[in-house]
C-alpha cells in the first residue's frame, strides 16, 4: 500500500544495516524506545551475515504491521535474492525451514519502499544516488514488484556509494552501480 518513496515527518530514529544480527536489534529498539510511541525508518539490509536472520525480519514485519504509521522499513541491496542466496539468508531459510520460505520473503521483498523523504528535505536510501535520477517522480513512479536490475535507477538507489575520492561520478569497487563525490551531491540538492 506504500509508495516507492514513503513522505514522513519528523522526529525519525533511522537505523541502517541490521544484517541477521538479532540482539543488537533488540538494543537498538530497547536505546531508541518502543516502536509503539517511537518513530522508526530502518534503510534496508536485514538478512545476510548474521545468524539470526529469520528472527530481525520476522520481528521488523510485525512491528511494521502493528504500527503501519510509525514504523517505516526500506529496502536494501541484500533484500534481492541474487545476494542473499549467497550471503547467508537462503541457507539460514532452507536449514531451518525451508527454501519456500526464502522465496516467499523474496517475494515480500520486492514490493519494499526503496526511499523516504523527511520533512521534504532530508532523503533517506539504502544506498544513494544516481546519474539517471533528474526528479523525485522518478522514484515514485517505480513499478512493482521489482527485482532490483544489474544497472540502472533503481540499483543505484540500492548500491551506489558517496566518496571522498572522486568529484563527480566514479567506478565502484564493489562492481555494480556508481561512487559520487560532492559535486554529484551538491547538484542535486540544488534540483
Amino acid at each position: 500500500e506504500q509508495p516507492m518513496m514513503l513522505e514522513l515527518d519528523a522526529p525519525m530514529k533511522v537505523a541502517g544495516d541490521v544484517h541477521g544480527q538479532y540482539f543488537d536489534l533488540l538494543r537498538l529498539l530497547e536505546f531508541g524506545g518502543s516502536p509503539s510511541n517511537s518513530n522508526y525508518l530502518f534503510l534496508g539490509d536485514y538478512v545476510d551475515r548474521g545468524k539470526n536472520c529469520i528472527e530481525c525480519v520476522v520481528l521488523l514485519f510485525v512491528y511494521k504491521a502493528k504500527f503501519a504509521e510509525n514504523f517505516f522499513m526500506l529496502r536494501g541491496n541484500h533484500e534481492c535474492a541474487s545476494i542473499n542466496k549467497i550471503y547467508g539468508f537462503m541457507d539460514e531459510c532452507k536449514r531451518r525451514y525451508s527454501l519456500k520460505l526464502w522465496k516467499t520473503f523474496g517475494d515480500v521483498f520486492d514490493y519494499l519502499p526503496v526511499c523516504a523523504l523527511l520533512d521534504e528535505r532530508i532523503l533517506c536510501m539504502h544506498g544513494g544516488l544516481s546519474p539517471e535520477l533528474t526528479h523525485l517522480d522518478q522514484i515514485r513512479n517505480l513499478e512493482r514488484p521489482a527485482d532490483i536490475p544489474e544497472s540502472g535507477l533503481l540499483c543505484d538507489l540500492l548500491w551506489s556509494d558517496p566518496s571522498s575520492s572522486v568529484a563527480s561520478w566514479g567506478d565502484n569497487d564493489r562492481g555494480v552501480s556508481f561512487t559520487f563525490g560532492q559535486e554529484v551531491v551538491k547538484s542535486f540538492l540544488k534540483k
